[in-house]
């Protein structure tokens, strides 16, 4: 058998109440996450329940994004998301594993693809 552990969040971004400034949704610390590196991301709610699970080459835009997109999966539940751990993983088929692993293993609300329970 493999044994997977979840890799600890190298950032850990939540969501501010009245931001002053310029925010999203209300995170204001996008700034913390890299702009340059890959990685899983994964948001969660006020109760900390898994919402989503996603994998970037580049997280800072790719998590951005999913606040502007009109595809978004989470288009309909933004106001739903209270924190976003991010974890640095370079190597894109350790991303594609962790991301598979993370999203059936904590049973991420909203992701539909890659899903193995029902």
């Amino acid at each position: 058998m493999i044994q997977i552990t979840i890799p600890t969040p190298n950032v850990s971004i939540t969501k501010q109440i009245n931001p002053e400034l310029s925010h999203i949704y209300g995170f204001t610390d996008f700034h913390l996450i890299s702009r340059e590196v890959g990685g899983i991301y994964m948001f969660y709610n006020e109760q900390d329940e898994l919402l989503f699970v996603g994998k970037a080459r580049k997280l800072r835009p790719r998590i951005k994004k999913h606040f502007e997109d009109t595809v978004s999966p989470i288009k309909e539940h933004r106001d739903e998301v209270t924190r976003i751990d991010v974890c640095i993983v370079e190597d894109p088929t350790e991303r594609e594993i962790y991301e598979t692993y993370i999203i059936n293993s904590l049973q991420a609300k909203y992701n539909v693809d890659k899903v193995f329970y029902k």
